[in-house]
Order: structure tokens, then C-alpha cells, then sequence
């Protein structure tokens, strides 16, 4: 299994919607790099899911249900999505501002590259917030 996260504004869509619709198309993705990385993910991967812009914090899992397909937003061949279930919501929001300080987060890619909307954790990153979260 793979580990990932994907980022979203809460204002277009947040938590409350992907639990409300219990399954979204990830759509609307146009770097190549993010783009690269849900052709990678695969069915069953863990993913945390960020509230960026607003909240800027982790604040729940979802998990891969379906691998890349055509993104159904553009007719250009090059873009694809995912579909993205949620599994549980954290107890507490994991910060931004809690990752920068956790020292064994410091390479995580969130802070590394910070405008990428989809990118890989490690395991121990992926573990090391869902305990943050109050999850374990």
C-alpha cells in the first residue's frame, strides 16, 4: 500500500462534501507532477486529506477506490483522475503549523513543495500524523 495527500479548499470542497457524497471524482488536477501522482496511486491506497487556504490542516483519511481514469472536466487526453472515499474523519485537525514544528515531518513534501495538490507520503509520515490526528 501507498500513502498520499491530497489538498482541497474547504469553501469549493471540503470534509463535510466528500462525506456527504461518500465518494468523489478527484478532478480538476493540472500539474503534471500531481498528475503523475494519481496515475500512481492505486486502488485501496490511504490518502490524508488537507483543507488548504483556510484551515491549512490534515483533518481526515480517504482511501483510493478507483485508479486514474480520463479527467471527465477536460477533453485533452494528457489529465486523469481518481475516485476518493472517505474512511474517518480525525479527532483533531493536524495543523500546518503542528507539521512544520514535528521534527520527524520535516521532509515531508507538504512543506518541501507546498503548491503541489497530490503528492506521496511515507509510511512514517502517514502514521506519524494519523497519531497527531488522534488516530491511531
Amino acid at each position: 500500500m501507498n500513502y498520499w495527500l491530497v489538498k482541497s479548499d474547504p469553501e469549493t470542497y471540503g470534509w463535510k462534501e466528500i462525506i456527504a457524497d461518500k465518494k468523489t471524482d478527484w478532478t480538476g488536477v493540472r500539474s503534471y507532477a500531481a498528475r503523475n501522482h494519481l496515475r500512481g496511486m492505486k486502488k485501496g491506497d490511504q490518502v490524508l486529506f488537507y483543507h488548504s487556504n483556510k484551515d491549512t490542516a490534515v483533518v481526515g483519511i480517504v482511501k483510493v477506490t478507483k485508479e486514474f481514469f480520463q479527467d471527465p472536466t477536460t477533453d485533452e487526453d494528457a489529465w486523469v483522475a481518481v475516485e476518493l472515499s472517505p474512511l474517518k474523519a480525525f479527532k483533531k485537525m493536524v495543523t500546518l503549523n503542528e507539521i512544520k514544528k514535528e521534527k520527524s515531518l520535516s521532509n515531508i513534501g507538504l512543506i518541501k513543495i507546498g503548491r503541489l495538490s497530490v503528492m506521496p507520503v511515507t509510511e512514517n509520515e502517514f502514521s506519524k500524523i494519523i497519531e497527531m490526528g488522534g488516530m491511531k
